[in-house]
């Protein structure tokens, strides 16, 4: 009886501990699936994406793809080095813009890590002669690869060439190099080929360059500044098949202009698409209320021109995304895609896919004017902040004391943080799950409060 008990207790014990197993969060990746192209993770370090910086809260928030990674530093001693070389303390990262690629170095204690040394990606260093400018790239392009005698890749992974590219580009991923380079480059070792990726900072382009330097090739160019930079003067193209598999069907947030005549277009359009007749194109443009940074796909019939024209009247008002679909709606017809009867819509609107966890506006306002039983709403500001104006239904917990304040926030109802602007409040959010929060939302909005006037406030979705 007693051997029975010994085994159901160890039986019990391995229940458990695969159990405790399964609860455990999964680890977090320590570089950003694009850096490991380049580097190799390292102990006390993380590669990825500047997503924000609360200096409040006297917090980084470094995104590596999905996952995201918290990380503390005192502003007076961490030291930073911006991408030009250039050495300075915590009010560096003021300067850091949002998605440029960086490496935290950190010390931990008591699982909270705290960061010593903030790198910002320098820009990748080509020799003169190898370097393109746009202009050189823009002269090239309007001749086209067979008068201009060039051959022009790009580098960045698939999933990014599809969301658009420079006109003529074929895609020769870096990571994917060494397989699929003998089918696309040329066999003449002294053709012209140009390489280009994401940007300056982007190494994928000028290693790209060095491999084939390495299989014989001798007429190599890098242009640098890459689809951003073209972008800036250009505008880029993607094909009927991209536009469904990489935009449409993964629902990504995008404005869809159909050039047509309006007649055309009520006789079939592509689901989703703006009536913007390129006759009209002159006022329209003027009047399109979108951001500029929003992705604008244009086609036309099948020649491209009209939407090339609208393209270009775009690019010149600012619009920094702007792409014509290879082939129009011919295309896309022939590709037997689906196709929206009716009349296309005559306002083109833009909303940003909401970050994950993002609660909506309409919804928060109900929250901060009546809370029901199950939710709970923490305003996670300073408490200087708090004095000065809070909502009626929000409990104040700074976002820096989140951990340690957990036992004040109830794990069966709904959690929604929010600050002043927004970052703060995802940070506090993602505090939360990692505490095994399951129902977590944040407010991604400006909240201020009136100076004068107790209990009344504003919220801006910027």
């Amino acid at each position: 009886m007693k051997r029975i008990l010994n085994r159901c207790l160890a039986a019990t014990a391995v229940v458990a501990a695969l159990a405790g197993q399964a609860a455990a969060a999964p680890e977090k990746p320590a570089l950003a699936k694009i850096c490991t192209n380049c580097h190799k993770a390292e102990a006390n370090a993380v590669r990825g994406y500047f997503d924000n910086v609360a200096f409040k809260a006297k917090t980084i928030q470094v995104r590596m793809d999905e996952a995201v990674e918290l990380i503390k530093f005192d502003e007076d001693t961490v030291k930073v080095i911006n991408g030009e070389g250039k050495a300075g303390d915590g009010e560096f990262l003021r300067k850091t813009k949002k998605g440029h690629e960086i490496k935290v170095e950190y010390v931990e204690k008591n699982g909270v890590k705290t960061a010593v040394r903030v790198l910002e990606k320098p820009p990748v260093k080509i020799p003169d002669e190898m370097l393109m400018k746009t202009a050189d790239v823009e002269k090239l392009v309007a001749l086209g690869p067979e008068k201009g005698s060039y051959f022009l890749f790009d580098s960045r992974p698939l999933p990014r060439f599809q969301e658009g590219s420079i006109p003529t580009a074929v895609n020769l991923p870096y990571p994917a190099f060494d397989k699929v380079a003998e089918k696309l480059l040329p066999k003449d070792k002294n053709a012209l080929i140009i390489f280009y990726c994401a940007g300056p900072a982007c190494n994928m382009s000028p290693g790209s360059a060095d491999k084939a330097r390495k299989l014989g090739y001798k007429n190599l160019k890098v242009y640098k500044d890459g689809m951003p930079g073209w972008l800036e003067r250009n505008y880029g193209v993607l094909s009927t098949q991209f536009l469904k598999e990489a935009w449409i069907d993964k629902d990504i947030p995008h404005v869809l202009l159909d050039v047509r005549p309006a007649a055309d277009a009520t006789q079939g359009f592509i689901k989703g698409a703006v009536s913007f007749p390129a006759t009209q194109a002159a006022t329209l443009v003027k009047t399109l209320d979108i951001k500029k940074n929003a992705p604008v796909m244009i086609y036309d019939q099948k020649s491209g021109s009209d939407a090339g024209a609208v393209a270009t009247s775009l690019v010149k008002e600012g619009f920094k995304r702007v792409l014509i679909v290879s082939g129009g709606y011919d295309f896309w017809q022939a590709a037997k895609y689906n196709v929206a009867s009716g009349t296309p819509s005559a306002k083109a609107t833009y909303t940003p896919k909401p970050r994950p966890g993002e609660i909506s506006v309409d919804e928060f306002k109900m929250y901060a004017e009546k809370l029901p039983a199950n939710v709970v709403v923490i305003d996670v500001r300073n408490t200087d902040e708090g004095n000065a104006g809070m909502l009626k239904t929000a409990k104040l917990i700074p976002a820096e004391e989140i951990k340690d304040r957990a036992a004040e926030i109830p794990r069966d109802k709904l959690v929604v943080t929010h600050c002043s602007t927004g970052i703060r409040a995802e940070m506090a959010y993602h505090s939360l799950r990692e505490l095994g929060y399951a129902n977590v939302k944040f407010l991604n909005a400006k909240v201020d409060f009136d100076k004068d006037k107790k209990g009344v406030y504003s919220i801006t979705k910027e």
